[in-house]
């Protein structure tokens, strides 16, 4: 895999918008976003040119028109910030972070025929 940039929590949200589609203008992130948000337009420009600086997105211009794009897929990012997580707060052991999960939440039988499957799976 290849090396994924760290994205806050307001890039992440501003990676989604691109990830559902691309290209985008500012204006067209800045739109889709103050439908959940109460960012200003600056801010939303501000976190565009922070992830071209990570090198998570880049851009075409057409006059001076900007079209965003993402460098990295959404299934990177999400395998990335996994890792991240898992080595953060379970010194990168999965089992303990599955026994927490199965204690905690509520699963229905199609989730837990689904697990089943999944780790049959892993098994042959």
């Amino acid at each position: 895999m290849k090396s994924v940039p760290q994205i806050s929590d307001a890039e992440w949200e501003v990676m989604k918008v691109l990830w559902a589609k691309t290209p985008c203008t500012a204006n067209e992130v800045i739109e889709a976003l103050e439908v959940r948000t109460d960012w200003k337009p600056k801010t939303v420009r501000t976190l565009l040119n922070r992830l071209a600086q990570k090198q998570a997105i880049s851009y075409s211009q057409e006059n001076r028109v900007y079209a965003y794009f993402p460098l990295v897929s959404e299934d990177e990012c999400v395998k990335s910030e996994t890792q991240s997580f898992l080595k953060r707060i379970y010194g990168g052991a999965f089992k303990p972070l599955l026994v927490n999960f199965l204690k905690e939440e509520q699963l229905s039988a199609e989730d837990i025929k689904e697990l089943k499957n999944i780790l049959d799976d892993k098994t042959k």
